[in-house]
Formats: structure tokens, sequence, C-alpha cells
């Protein structure tokens, strides 16, 4: 069977730009997403069904390393005979240097298109300009260059600091000069990374994070704040419905964005609700060794440790 142009596998380590490319691939059309985590069995009939108002069709599966034996049965079934007029999008984020699960990559090749998605650190600059023009938004090279240097090269966070210094600067071309005035002082956007990678459960890159903090000079009681506040987003995040969706998610968790609810509730699903209370009194015993005077680089690491290697 030749390959198709309505079957895609896409995977990456970041669910940010998997879910970027993922609404590009369907267009305008209004797909149902589903998390494998959350696959009940059928989801596929949709594209099987004809719309009775002859709607294109189109179903997002993501997170799909997670799905379940039956859920790859199915999917499997259904890629013996796709429906040629329907678009299926197949998402899979994957930890740092793995690969596209070999199962998935197997039931998808004959069929359709594996794509890794990623953007590099020197291409950054020029996938912010881009973004930046398509949403009306002059951003100069040296402003895009800044933006990386100061906000870090995480693509959502990337992509939110867009907006907020044109939010802040309309009409405005966004240069180095509006870059550092929007975000001086804020030393927390390295804080964020390491969060991420902290709660993420990545270890040796919370690790890493946390030297190249520890390098800049950052004062490690702002580091611990933004772990305590990060920690109780993740808290409001899961004590939600697993199932509410990343808007409302976001409304009830006092959040800004969409793909922050989304990032957080991956997040939180790394631990219990026990863990994460277990982690405020960890964080609270990190606080008061920080002001008795107990250097930073003695107490941040045992504490990396303790949330990453959970």
């Amino acid at each position: 069977m030749s390959p198709t142009r309505t079957i895609h596998l896409l995977w990456g380590e970041d669910d940010f730009l998997l879910r970027e490319e993922a609404m590009a691939l369907v267009g305008e059309l209004r797909p149902r997403e589903v998390d494998a985590v959350d696959w009940q069995g059928g989801e596929l009939s949709d594209l099987m069904t004809p719309s009775l108002f002859g709607e294109g069709r189109a179903l997002v599966i993501s997170g799909a390393k997670d799905l379940p034996p039956p859920g790859l049965a199915e999917l499997g079934s259904y890629l013996r005979a796709p429906d040629p007029e329907a678009i299926l999008v197949i998402s899979c984020r994957v930890g740092e240097r793995a690969k596209v699960p070999a199962a998935l990559q197997k039931l998808v090749d004959p069929v359709g298109e594996v794509r890794h998605v990623e953007i590099s650190r020197k291409d950054l600059p020029a996938w912010l300009i881009a973004r930046a023009r398509d949403s009306d938004i002059a951003l100069s090279p040296g402003g895009a260059n800044a933006l990386v240097e100061i906000v870090g090269t995480d693509p959502a966070q990337l992509a939110a600091a867009i907006e907020q210094v044109s939010a802040a600067y309309p009409a405005e071309r966004v240069g180095p000069e509006l870059v550092h005035r929007q975000f001086r002082g804020l030393g927390d956007q390295k804080s964020w990374d390491l969060c991420d990678r902290a709660f993420g459960k990545d270890l040796p890159g919370a690790i890493r994070s946390l030297r190249a903090i520890e390098e800049a000079g950052d004062d490690p009681l702002m580091v611990l704040g933004a772990m305590a506040a990060r920690l109780r987003d993740l808290i409001r995040v899961r004590a939600l419905p697993e199932r509410m969706a990343p808007a409302q998610l976001a409304r009830e968790a006092g959040l800004r964005f969409d793909w922050q609810a989304r990032r957080y509730r991956q997040q939180a699903n790394n631990f219990s609700m026990d863990s994460l209370v277990r982690f405020q009194g960890k964080i609270a015993e990190a606080d008061r060794a920080l002001k008795s005077g107990t250097d930073g680089p003695v107490v941040m690491p045992v504490l990396i440790a303790a949330i990453a290697g959970a």
C-alpha cells in the first residue's frame, strides 16, 4: 500500500512543537483530540463514519507512547485500510535522545509519514522571526537572539514571550532594547527551565540547568521561590479532574496559557498528590537551610534530586 498524505506520526521531545505541527496538518478542520492515556476504544470510528454535512474528519492522538495494547491493536486495524479522506495525526513525545517507538513506526511506515519534529538551538531565532511575522509582530534578528538568550530555548515560553513583549510595546519593532526592558531582572526565566526539568523527572537535565543558574550567580532563594510557585500550581492542577479541557484547566488553576495547563498536567501526573505535598515539606526545609547560612550548591542539588529522582 502506498503512503498517503493523511496519516502522520510525529515524534519529538517538545509537546508544544508537536501540537503546533499537528494543528498545522489538520488545517481548518476541527479535529477530535484524544490523549492516549484516556483511550477507551472506538475513537477511530469517527474517521470511518462520513459526516452528515460532508465536513472533513480528523483525529489527533497525543501521547501515543502511552497507548494501551487494545489501542495499538485498534490503530493497526484501521491503518490496514485507512480512509483516504480522513486525517489521522499521531503525536508521540519521547525523552531526550530517545527514538520513536518501534511499534508505532512499524504500523505507520507502510501507509503514512513518520517525522521527527524539533528545532535546534541555532534555528530558534529564525523560527521566532517567522512566528512573529505570522502574528504581524515585527521582530528583529537581534530581538530574536535576545529572547533566546534571556528566556531560554523552550519553544512554548519563547512563543509566550513574543506575545508578551508585543503586547507591552504595541506597534513597535521588537529589538534587543525592548526585550531587555521587558525581561530585565527576570532571572526566573532560567528557573522555569529548571522547574520543567525537575518536575518532568529529567534529573540529568535538571542538574545541568541548576549548574547554569549557579554559574550565573542567581540567588538560590529566588530559584527556590520559583520551585515553590511551580509546586503550588502542580498541586492545584493535580486536584482538578483529569479530563478537564486545557482552557478550562488553565482558568480553574489560575494559569495564563493553555499550553501551561497541558504541560503542568503532564508534570503533575508524574507524581501522586501525597508526593507533591511531601515536596512542599522538602522545599520548606531547603528554605530554612538557606536562610540559616547553608550554601546553595549544598542545598539545591539535594532538593532537585529528591524531586526529579522521585
